[in-house]
């Protein structure tokens, strides 16, 4: 009789084992994994990734280490997994931003060039490989946030200049049919790595960041209006956090870091509700990270790809509210995105735990 419940309770035990191996395993390919594909040409960080309308993507600029600044750009195709040569930007600078706009051509802004923050602008034309210089910004950003606007317009938020530590205040609105730079109200509080994501109504949710301080401070800015308002506070202060619209209008805010920047690494995650103009905790992420992409990618399927800050790469499905751990690792920890026009996701470059930048790339595959 005894030899019997041994024999039972193994089989249960035994039984439990293959259930949780194959419910992890089923977990784990749900949430998709990470393929390697052919390296950059050079190694990058603090560049751009942009996705360009025939599906390759624009790879501009960054730098190899510290001072080492790039004017080179180069092309991935998604058809072939490799990256090609293109154009070279009139500028060498890291930390600028870039966006598509509805023309089908690429602006940059901004960044830091020889030494110092620039407010020199330029367009690439994808279908010369060109970049041309257009009129300057009405201030020097370095790592500012450029935000397209359902008008086509472009929004340019915050960054850092000469005599600023932290962030600024000031905005700007591109005008994509002059091409020219006008100067708005500015925010309520000066922010760099802060995250600004277009909302279903057009307006945009500027969030956290840093000024004088790491903030939890919110507001949104109003198209029709051109100006800022605020908006429920986040219920923890950070920046170099990352963040992502829903399939229902809402907004993910993930990841960052506190006043102790590399000591303060957060996995808490919250959600900001329109309507209510409140945030809401949510499931934290498995890793604690920060230096994030700003824009997680938005699959298909409504779910968001967060990566950086970490070699491991996690899945935020709206409908369960919580993360799933994807397949695969990365081996540096910050990177840079894009999603493909297939639904894949580009993550290419960054660097590890030193200055020293990185050409390895991968691609997330659904």
């Amino acid at each position: 009789m005894h030899s019997s419940r041994i024999a039972y309770t193994s089989v249960l035990v035994l039984s439990s084992l293959i259930a949780f191996f194959v419910a992890t395993e089923s977990s784990r390919s749900s949430a998709g994994s990470l393929v390697a594909v052919a390296p950059m040409l050079e190694p990058r960080s603090g560049h751009t990734s942009t996705l360009l309308p025939d599906g390759r993507v624009l790879i501009a600029g960054g730098m190899r280490r510290n001072q080492d600044f790039y004017r080179s750009a180069e092309l991935f195709d998604p058809s072939t997994g490799r990256f090609q040569e293109s154009g070279e930007m009139n500028s060498a600078r890291v930390g600028h931003a870039a966006i598509l706009l509805n023309s089908g051509k690429v602006l940059i802004v901004g960044g830091w060039s020889s030494h110092a923050c620039t407010d020199s602008a330029e367009l690439y034309d994808p279908s010369t490989g060109r970049f041309a210089l257009v009129a300057h910004m009405t201030t020097r950003r370095g790592q500012p946030l450029a935000t397209l606007l359902k008008n086509g317009d472009v929004l340019i938020t915050g960054g850092a200049d000469r005599d600023t530590p932290g962030g600024v205040a000031s905005a700007e609105i591109f005008h994509s049919a002059t091409q020219t730079f006008e100067r708005i109200s500015s925010m309520h509080s000066g922010r760099i790595s802060h995250t600004a994501t277009l909302l279903n109504d057009g307006r945009v949710l500027i969030a956290g960041g840093r000024g004088d301080r790491v903030t939890n401070s919110a507001e949104i800015f109003d198209p029709q209006t051109k100006s800022f308002f605020p908006t429920g506070d986040m219920i923890t202060a950070r920046y170099k956090h990352t963040a992502g619209i829903l399939p229902d209008g809402r907004v993910l805010v993930a990841g960052g870091s506190d006043e102790r920047d590399w000591d303060g690494n957060l996995a808490a995650a919250e959600i900001f509700e329109p309507r209510s103009g409140r945030f809401t905790a949510t499931a934290a992420l498995h890793a604690s990270r920060f230096k994030l992409p700003e824009q997680a990618a938005q699959l298909p399927t409504g779910q968001l790809l967060v990566a950086g800050g970490s070699s491991l790469v996690e899945l935020f499905d709206h409908d369960s509210g919580s993360f799933q751990p994807v397949s695969g690792r990365l081996d540096g920890a910050w990177h840079f995105m894009t999603r493909l026009r297939d639904g894949r996701v580009l993550l290419a470059g960054g660097y590890a735990n030193n200055d020293q930048a990185t050409d390895h790339a991968w691609v997330y595959q659904p």
